[in-house]
């Protein structure tokens, strides 16, 4: 069963606090999702770490419930 776009920035935000977090469903099919994660703790850490942060925080969801993330990150 897919993820919803909620339960993807609630995820998010329990382990980024500080995060503002936009997701876009790319096909429509609850399943294809794109994620804008912008938060202070990402400033001075590289584009690499900013997403393993992200991932992290999805708990091992990536390529199972969550089946595609287009990742974007900033630090703020």
């Amino acid at each position: 069963m897919p993820m919803a776009a909620d339960d993807i920035r609630a995820l998010i935000v329990a382990g980024i606090p500080d995060a503002r977090v936009e997701i876009t469903d790319l096909a429509g099919d609850g399943d294809h999702y794109s994620a804008r994660v912008v938060s202070k703790s990402f400033s001075g850490l590289s584009r690499v770490k900013q997403h393993q942060a992200v991932y992290a925080a999805l708990g091992g969801r990536m390529g199972g419930v969550l089946h595609a993330l287009q990742l974007t990150t900033a630090a703020e």
